[in-house]
C-alpha cells in the first residue's frame, strides 16, 4: 500500500464540513514527485463554489466551536501531536514525495510541525485578560479575548506541515473555524493532517481543505465574504502585497509571514568551524527553499579565505539525489521553474563577475536537481543579492568592517532574520540590535522554536507565528467598561 492510500485512503477530494467532497466543477490538480518528475496523484481543485460551501459551513461551526471550553481544545490538539508523531514515518515519506526533500529533513518537519500542536495544547487554556482600576480611581477596565472568526490560512509548499501547523495550531487553540488553502504544489499533506484532526475528536467543519490551482477566482471569494475575519499567509512578498490589497476591502485581519533576504555575517573573530557548520545549516536546510535560509554570505575581509575554502569544500561533499535514497543530504528543487531560476540567477551573477567554487549545475540525473553552489568575488552590486535565492546557492561578500557588515546587512528591503557570528558577546549583541531584522541567531545557524515569535518586518511581514504572541493572532481584544 502506498503512503497516499494509508494516509488519505488514496482519497484527493476536498475536506468541507468533515466530509470529502469532489469539487463542484470536477476540476483537479496534479500532483507531481518532483524527484522524477513524474505524476504521483490527482486531488480536486476547488473553485468559487466550493469556497462558498466551505465559509458557510466554517462560519455555521464557529459559534459552538467559540463555546468549547478550552482545555477540551487543547485535548484535541494533544491527541493530534500524540496521533502525528506515532505516525512520523508515514508523514515523512508524504512529505518527500510531494515535495522532494531529504527523508531526515522530512523527518525533522513532521517532529517540528506537531509541536505546535502540543505547544498550543497547553496554550489553549492561557487565554489570559486583565482587570485594572481606571485612573480616575471611579471605573474598571476590563479586557478579555474573542474568536476572531472564520480564518482563511494560506501555506506555502515549503514545508507541507509545519507551514500549516504553525496556524492551524493556535486557531484551534483560540476556538475559530478555518479554511486552509495548501499550495497546489503539495496539497496531500494538508488533506492527511485533516483527517488526522478529525480522527483527533475536532468537530467537523472547523477545519476545512481545500487544495486550488485557481487562486485568483477562490482567494478574492473569500476575502470577500464578511464573515471571513482572518487572513494568515505565508508565501512571497509579491503575493503577500496584493492579498493585502484584497484584504483592504472587508478591513480583514491580516498575519503575513513575507519573503526574506537573510544576511549571514562572519567576523574575523569567529570560529571558522562552528560558523561553516552553522552555514550549512542556515542555507541547506530544506535545500535552500525557505525564506529563512542565509541568502547572504558576508564575510569579514581577514577570514574570507578560510572560510570561503571550507564552505565550498562542505557544499561540494553533500549528495544529491532523491529524498528517500540513504545518505542524501539535498533533494530536487520543487519543479523546473524553480531549477530554471538557480541556472539564471548564477548564470547572472557570473556575468557580473563572480567565481563559482563549486557546483553551479544540473547533475545528469532525471528530477528537479540543481548541485549545491559558492559563489565567490561576489560585488556588492551583484543582482543575486537582491534576489530571494530560494534554492542551494550561496553567495559571499567581503566587508570591512562592523560598520560596512551592519550597512551591507540592511541594504534590503526585507527583514525576516539575520546570522551572526563572532565570539565577541557585546559585538553580537550590538550588531543584532542594529540589524533590522525580525530575528536574530547567533553563533546559531538555526533558531526556529515554536515556543519564540517568528516574524520579520521591513518587506517581511506582519505579525508573530509561535510562543504565547502566535495566539494571540487568532483573538481579538474586547474592553469592558464597568462600574462596580
Amino acid at each position: 500500500m502506498s503512503v497516499v492510500d494509508e494516509l488519505l485512503g488514496g482519497d484527493g477530494r476536498l475536506r468541507i464540513g468533515g466530509d470529502r467532497v469532489a469539487a463542484a466543477d470536477g476540476a483537479q490538480i496534479q500532483v507531481f514527485d518532483p524527484a522524477t518528475g513524474d505524476v504521483i496523484t490527482a486531488v480536486a481543485s476547488a473553485g468559487s463554489d466550493d469556497v462558498a460551501q466551505a465559509v458557510d459551513i466554517a462560519a455555521g461551526a464557529g459559534p459552538a466551536f467559540a463555546a468549547t471550553s478550552p482545555r477540551e481544545r487543547g485535548e484535541i490538539l494533544r491527541r493530534t501531536y500524540q496521533m502525528m508523531i506515532a505516525r512520523v514515518d508515514e508523514f515523512a515519506e508524504l512529505i518527500v514525495l510531494e515535495m522532494g526533500k531529504a527523508l531526515p529533513e522530512a523527518e525533522n518537519e513532521v517532529r517540528y510541525a506537531a509541536e505546535f500542536f502540543r505547544w498550543y495544547s497547553e496554550e489553549a487554556v492561557r487565554n489570559i485578560g486583565s482587570v485594572q482600576i481606571a485612573p480616575a480611581g471611579d471605573k474598571r477596565i476590563v479586557t478579555i479575548h474573542q474568536p476572531v472568526g472564520v480564518c482563511l490560512l494560506i501555506t506555502p509548499w515549503n514545508f507541507p506541515a509545519a507551514m500549516a501547523t504553525r496556524k492551524i495550531g493556535p486557531a484551534v487553540a483560540a476556538g475559530c473555524t478555518m479554511i486552509h488553502k495548501p499550495a497546489s504544489d503539495t496539497p496531500l499533506t494538508a488533506l492527511a493532517m485533516a483527517d488526522l484532526m478529525l480522527e483527533a475528536g475536532l468537530p467537523p467543519g472547523v477545519l476545512n481543505v481545500l487544495p486550488s490551482n485557481r487562486s485568483s477566482e477562490v482567494v478574492p471569494t473569500m476575502l470577500g465574504d464578511p464573515r471571513v475575519r482572518k487572513l494568515s499567509f505565508t508565501g512571497s512578498t509579491e503575493v503577500g502585497r496584493i492579498l493585502l490589497e484584497g484584504a483592504a476591502a472587508q478591513i480583514v485581519n491580516t498575519s503575513m509571514e513575507l519573503g526574506g533576504n537573510a544576511p549571514f555575517v562572519v567576523f574575523d573573530d569567529a570560529d571558522i568551524e562552528a560558523a561553516v557548520e552553522g552555514a550549512m545549516i542556515a542555507k541547506m536546510r530544506n535545500g535552500g527553499q525557505s525564506c529563512i535560509a542565509a541568502n547572504r554570505f558576508l564575510v569579514q575581509a581577514a577570514v574570507a579565505d578560510e572560510f570561503s575554502s571550507q564552505f565550498a569544500a562542505a557544499m561540494g561533499s553533500v549528495k544529491t539525489g532523491p529524498g528517500m535514497e540513504p545518505g542524501v543530504g539535498l533533494g530536487p528543487l520543487i519543479n523546473v521553474a524553480a531549477q530554471s531560476d538557480m541556472l539564471e540567477l548564477v548564470a547572472a551573477s557570473t556575468s557580473a563577475g563572480s567565481t563559482i567554487a563549486t557546483g553551479g549545475v544540473i547533475p545528469d540525473r532525471p528530477g528537479y536537481f540543481y548541485l549545491p553552489t559558492v559563489l565567490t568575488s561576489v560585488g556588492r552590486d551583484d543582482p543575486i543579492l537582491s534576489h530571494e535565492i530560494f534554492g542551494p546557492v550561496a553567495p559571499i561578500v567581503v566587508f570591512e568592517d562592523e560598520e560596512d557588515a551592519v550597512a551591507l546587512a540592511n541594504d534590503t528591503d526585507q527583514g525576516l532574520c539575520a546570522y551572526v557570528y563572532t565570539r565577541d558577546l557585546a559585538r553580537a549583541m550590538r550588531v543584532s540590535e542594529a540589524i533590522e531584522t525580525g530575528m536574530i541567531g547567533v553563533n546559531r545557524g538555526l533558531f526556529s522554536d515554536v515556543a519564540a515569535p517568528f516574524g520579520g518586518i521591513k518587506q517581511s511581514g506582519i505579525g508573530r507565528e509561535g510562543g504565547h504572541e502566535g495566539m494571540l493572532e487568532y483573538l481579538e481584544t474586547k474592553y469592558i467598561a464597568v462600574d462596580w
